[in-house]
């Protein structure tokens, strides 16, 4: 992405005692971005979180938001960011209009503006008919759009969701990130997940940390069309040529094929035979010349997409 960045993370290194849970994570957030902070439960999500809202102290390295040191004016940075941390911030013997307005005087908002800003959000994300409601009478799901209003009361330009949908179930889930995406319209959005699913249909860009380090960055585009030795192919060759298990047993002769196996529909009555393979390289020019050469009739030879619980497995299994 082109421009400065927003936030400027470098070198960040965090430890709790003997403990070191972040050592030397950098990257860059631009404006617009919804990020995701992806890693397994203790990669360190949590911890660059709780340091970029100022709430506890990095060991060393720095933060710079839009060129504002936040080690040096924690303050100023906590007015230019809306932080809904995972375990949502709420009192649950409040209505939820009072909540708000508790929360607005807190940011130092004057009630007639306070007022204005309640009902805007209200609308915005989804709580207008819950407005006059107890805290305690609403479901997580409503708990979390009431989170994401007082994220927001002071109208921040980031904002940082800390597992934003945990606990939720799959409507609530769809209903809360089709209000991220809404906000993402307005606001630089750093949301951190370990569920997978979350991040494709709501980021666009992508960091994985595993062990507090950062092992991929980048859009989905780019992080699942990044190299690999673990090629995955998929072959069809028509059904008058040879047998399956003789075609199966020439495939695996193939240089750079390591596996090869039945495809999902193989056994279904179909024109061709269907293969998986898996390969140490790029070994389509090697199959097109095998078919060539033995006369067979290629009728599908394609890489099978590496989805994003394949890349997440292969970065953060075994380290």
């Amino acid at each position: 992405m082109s421009g400065k960045p927003v936030i400027q993370i470098r070198n960040l290194v965090k430890f709790y005692g003997d403990f070191q849970a972040l050592r030397g994570i950098s990257f860059d957030v631009h404006a617009g971005e919804i990020l995701g902070l992806l890693g397994p439960n203790g990669a360190g999500k949590s911890t660059t979180m709780k340091i970029l809202t100022s709430y506890i102290s990095a060991t060393s390295g720095s933060i710079t938001v839009e060129g504002i040191d936040l080690f040096k004016d924690p303050i100023k940075i906590r007015e230019m960011i809306g932080y809904l941390p995972e375990s949502t911030p709420l009192y649950t013997d409040m209505l939820v209009y009072d909540y708000l307005m508790y929360v607005a005087a807190m940011r130092g908002i004057d009630k007639k503006t306070a007022d204005a800003r309640i009902w805007e959000l209200a609308g915005k994300v989804g709580i207008k008919e819950k407005i006059a409601k107890g805290v305690n009478t609403l479901s997580k799901g409503y708990r979390q759009r009431v989170g994401l209003a007082q994220a927001l009361i002071h109208k921040p330009k980031i904002l940082i969701l800390d597992e934003p949908t945990s606990g939720l179930d799959p409507n609530q889930i769809v209903e809360i990130r089709n209000v991220i995406k809404d906000l993402g319209k307005d606001h630089t959005i750093i949301l951190s997940t370990h569920i997978l699913p979350e991040v494709r249909q709501t980021c666009n860009r992508i960091v994985i940390i595993n062990l507090g380090e950062k092992v991929i960055d980048g859009t989905m585009d780019e992080v699942e069309g990044r190299q690999t030795n673990d090629h995955r192919l998929v072959v069809g060759v028509a059904t008058n040529s040879k047998d399956a298990a003789t075609l199966r047993g020439e495939l695996g002769s193939v240089n750079g094929i390591t596996e090869v196996s039945l495809g999902a529909y193989a056994k279904l009555p179909t024109e061709h035979h269907t293969f998986e393979l898996r390969a140490n390289r790029d070994a389509r020019p090697d199959i097109w010349n095998w078919a060539k050469k033995d006369g067979h009739t290629l009728v599908e030879l394609s890489r099978k997409a590496r989805d994003l619980e394949n890349i997440f497995q292969e970065l953060t299994i075994g380290r």
